[in-house]
């Protein structure tokens, strides 16, 4: 597996997953905002269609045919029924149905007896933009940790069952598309905590080990900076000390003990991050690329936020 070998957004398409809370659906929009910006016609999608990622991109709510969020930007929501449609107009020229009826029900059967049929209409949907070369770019907002797996293994469990046919040849090119690491990747996203760094790295083994899809990268967001050096710490502790808080309320006045309890905090958090921060390096593939986004004090997600995080990847990527 070529792990890392690959530019970002030289793929053709990424699926960025991580544990629910980390800033999945953030990331996924500023890739696609970043790839747009630089000239890449790019499609960005949402399996979960109680997502919000109409709220980072500035559109009103998506659906199955995509929208123009900004110039070069279209974004999408997942529909299985809508694109079992599709898959029937464009593969088997069956004219596209208003209502699906008797099928519908049909497809419901077969989806529910055999598992995979949802995530390999999921999945088809994407790698059929890219084999289509409808764009130059698909991000993929997909399912949490827990579930991506499954859903990315789906074409080859179903490839396995079906030997012969039509369906067998529709998953031998899905596959063939998933497994190039010159197309394909997936991208976890992090952040410096316990619970999802130790996620994060479960599932680059499972991925590593259940498929044969490429992590082209690892992103850690939510990284505070460093706000003050060993020196400055030591500055803070003594101004901390009975006679340079009555020093420093003389010269300043009132106020002065929740700055000083702020700098102390910065300093607590920073540093209880970085042991997760070393776990995480250390328990890495060698030569996976790891970029770290930075903490945005925002109360609500919107374009400003997403264009914000974009810039910060432009500069991890080194634009």
């Amino acid at each position: 597996m070529a792990t890392g070998s690959v530019g970002l957004l030289d793929r053709k398409l990424l699926f960025v997953t991580g544990k629910g809370g980390v800033g999945k659906t953030s990331v996924a929009s500023a890739i696609a905002m970043l790839a747009a910006s630089r000239g890449k016609r790019t499609l960005v999608c949402e399996v979960d269609a109680k997502g919000n990622l109409a709220d980072f991109l500035g559109v009103g709510p998506l659906r199955f045919q995509p929208t123009e969020a900004r110039k070069r930007l279209f974004a999408m929501s997942m529909d299985t029924e809508e694109s079992l449609k599709e898959y029937l107009r464009l593969n088997l020229k069956i004219p596209l149905l208003a209502k699906m009826g008797p099928l519908a029900r049909t497809f419901d059967f077969v989806a529910n007896a055999a598992p995979g049929v949802n995530e390999l209409l999921t999945v088809g949907k994407f790698t059929w933009e890219v084999r289509e070369r409808t764009y130059d770019l698909v991000v993929v907002d997909a399912s949490a940790t827990g579930h991506v797996v499954g859903q990315l293994a789906a074409p080859v469990a179903i490839n396995d069952l079906v030997k012969v046919g039509i369906v067998r040849s529709q998953t031998d090119w899905m596959i063939d598309i998933l497994t190039d690491p010159a197309s394909t990747g997936i991208v976890v996203v992090t952040v410096p905590e316990e619970m999802p760094v130790t996620e994060t790295l479960e599932l680059i083994e499972r991925v590593q080990g259940e498929t044969q899809i490429d992590v082209a990268s690892v992103v850690v967001n939510r990284v505070l900076p460093e706000l003050f050096g060993r020196s400055e710490e030591e500055i803070f502790e003594r101004l901390r000390a009975p006679a340079g808080v009555a020093a420093l309320g003389d010269a300043l006045g009132a106020g002065v003990e929740p700055v000083l309890d702020g700098a102390e905090l910065a300093v607590r958090l920073r540093r209880s991050r970085v042991a997760h921060l070393e776990r995480l390096r250390s328990g890495l593939p060698e030569g996976l690329p790891v970029m770290y986004l930075p903490f945005l004090f925002h109360r609500s997600h919107g374009v400003r936020a997403t264009s914000r995080i974009a810039e910060a990847l432009g500069e991890e990527l080194g634009f």
